[in-house]
């Protein structure tokens, strides 16, 4: 899902983790597919499509639009060629082993584009938009879905959790990684020669109003932050009672009437 070396990805390579990625995938879908409108574009080019998750989203909400999916892992993509194989029999889906800042593509091949959760884990990710544009037709979309992690908010006070979280982004930090891209998607579409953008700001606010949606983002919430942990132990950047606490916080908020948990990301799109 990036153009680092498969070892400094985060989250790692397990199945468990390709598992979590479906559901991630399927949680999110209603809040990030509800501001893109790809009905009159047939050709995609996917940057960082991993397993395929975003891909079958794609599919079925436009059933005339063909994807090429990049990624540079070849474990993500043999699990994405299992998941997808309908639609690549059906020759919708393509899927190429790249990196997303040297794509294979001829330019103006494609009418729009489509990154998720990606630019966090590449160390240039205006080098990889501006290839993005190359390959793109004139008057082509682009969407991008990227991570603020600044945003995080958890009540009540769940100290063991705030400093997992501190180090998971620390650490991804030093990878040449970047847990605050979100925020800059603006600049970043601006310098790499993209037109008409436009950025919101979308947030998962959950608290007692919907509780079956706020123990369900925090499941998530828990299989996430705990699929980085072995990366972090290697590191030394937490411990083992750090991860047991973090998660018994969480655990216990999943069960707390009064919970909040609360996070934003930022939703862009521009035009070549």
């Amino acid at each position: 899902m990036r153009s680092a070396p498969d070892h400094q990805y985060v989250h790692g390579f397990s199945r468990d983790e390709q598992d979590r990625l479906y559901r991630q995938a399927r949680f999110f879908e209603p809040l990030i597919h509800q501001g893109i409108d790809l009905s009159e574009q047939t050709s995609l080019l996917e940057v960082g499509c991993g397993v395929g998750a975003q891909t079958e989203i794609l599919m079925r909400r436009y059933p005339d639009l063909q994807v090429t999916g990049i990624d540079a892992s070849k474990d993500q993509l043999k699990r994405a060629k299992k998941f997808l194989s309908p639609f690549i029999q059906q020759k919708r889906v393509k899927l190429t082993q790249a990196r997303a800042d040297q794509l294979p593509f001829k330019a103006a091949t494609f009418d729009s584009a489509f990154l998720c959760w990606f630019l966090e884990h590449v160390a240039s990710p205006l080098k990889i938009l501006r290839e993005v544009k190359r390959t793109l037709k004139p008057g082509a979309l682009v969407y991008a879905n990227e991570v603020m992690h600044a945003s995080f908010f958890v009540h009540p006070y769940s100290p063991a959790t705030l400093q997992y979280w501190f180090e998971f982004n620390d650490h991804q930090w030093n990878q040449k990684g970047d847990p605050f891209v979100g925020a800059k998607l603006g600049n970043l579409l601006k310098q790499a020669g993209f037109k008409n953008i436009r950025t919101e700001m979308l947030t998962l606010h959950c608290d007692n109003r919907k509780p079956k949606l706020r123990a369900q983002f925090i499941q998530d919430l828990i299989e996430m932050l705990l699929s980085a942990a072995p990366v972090l132990l290697e590191s030394r950047r937490v411990t083992p009672k750090m991860i047991e606490s973090m998660k018994e916080e969480l655990l216990t908020l999943q069960k707390d009437p009064n919970a909040v948990v609360l996070y934003s990301w930022i939703q862009a799109s521009a035009e070549k």
